[in-house]
């Protein structure tokens, strides 16, 4: 009997960790993504509605944050290059928001049950972070070359410049911008 219950609660457990379903197949196509999870495109087309953030803004953004996993989490930090220290970050879930921000998106929206490993939750916290861009930093919110590096440095960082010592952030913002172009033409050519 006990070894039963063992075994439930076990059973129990695993089942409640293994939501977060794996990412499309083929990130580089927006067409694609878009058919494989339809819930994801409609989540991100409210987002657009409700935050202004259009759908190629979020994609590129999502694809350099966590590659669509939604489980994604900061790699561990080692020291004498065999002893776990941590992580470099809090920065968890398919958009990468640290704690931080993320308690203070949920408290300015009220979303208090949003999860950062829920798609819908991570695009919602997006377009609302780049809303605060705009209004905050006056990016318009087509620009995912400046909303990245502000979403990267947060709001402070990037009102003070400090991209701008970051040879590598301003080249991944860049790349981050050419997804968003290459993400629109793709959806265009889908729709």
């Amino acid at each position: 009997m006990r070894s039963v219950r063992a075994f439930i609660l076990l059973f129990l457990l695993v089942s409640c960790g293994a939501n977060v379903p794996p990412p499309p197949r083929n990130l580089d196509d927006a067409c694609e993504i878009k058919a494989e999870r339809p819930k994801w495109y409609k989540a991100m087309n409210q987002v657009e509605a409700k935050w202004g953030v259009p759908v190629p803004v979020q994609m590129a953004t999502i694809y350099q944050e966590s590659k669509f996993k939604g489980d994604a989490r900061t790699p561990l930090a080692f020291k004498l290059g065999v002893i776990p220290m941590g992580r470099d970050s809090s920065a968890y879930g398919y958009s990468q928001a640290i704690d931080s921000t993320w308690d203070w998106y949920r408290s300015e929206t009220g979303r208090k049950s949003a999860r950062r490993d829920r798609f819908g939750d991570a695009v919602d916290f997006m377009g609302w972070y780049m809303d605060q861009s705009e209004q905050k930093l006056s990016i318009p919110k087509t620009d995912a070359r400046n909303h990245y590096l502000a979403y990267h440095d947060g709001h402070n960082g990037y009102a003070r410049g400090s991209y701008k010592r970051k040879a590598w952030l301003m080249n991944v913002s860049s790349d981050v911008e050419a997804r968003a172009v290459m993400y629109s033409q793709q959806l265009a050519s889908c729709s």
